[in-house]
């Protein structure tokens, strides 16, 4: 989304646990129309697996004790309202082997969520989500629409 000068929008939140991560992803979802793609990008433990779940629950995805991060097979899916497709890019490091997956097959056709999305070296119409690890279980988190 952008506002009335082309400009993102963005919003910052402070959560204090996975539940509160969880909650705000879900929550975030739920306004969703089907063909985002969401682009997660911090630090090992920073949330972005969680954040995954909650998307999955807002979508209307019952067990998402199923939505792990996929870092050996790269794309999981998974059926809920939209499908979503969600991919881990923490063990490709070349840009030619990110293009290769074949992913922006899956545009248009459900939610994609990306972890690790600052690998990516393309521009990409997308939510921008990063993590930042505070103290604890504080979780800075950022939205660019």
């Amino acid at each position: 989304m952008k506002d009335k000068r082309g400009k993102r929008k963005e919003k910052e939140y402070t959560t204090d646990s996975e539940r509160e991560t969880f909650l705000l992803a879900k929550k975030l979802a739920r306004d969703f129309k089907g063909k985002e793609v969401i682009l997660l990008t911090g630090d090992l433990g920073a949330g972005k697996t969680v954040f995954a779940k909650g998307i999955a629950s807002g979508l209307g995805l019952k067990d998402t004790h199923q939505v792990c991060s996929p870092s050996f097979t790269v794309i999981n899916i998974y059926q809920a309202k939209y499908s979503i497709y969600h991919i881990d890019l923490y063990r490709l490091e070349k840009n030619t082997e990110i293009l290769d997956l074949g992913w922006e097959d899956y545009l248009g056709k459900g939610i994609i969520v990306v972890e690790w999305a600052e690998k990516i070296k393309f521009e990409l119409d997308a939510i921008k989500i990063t993590f930042v690890i505070g103290e604890g279980d504080q979780r800075k988190i950022k939205i660019r629409f």
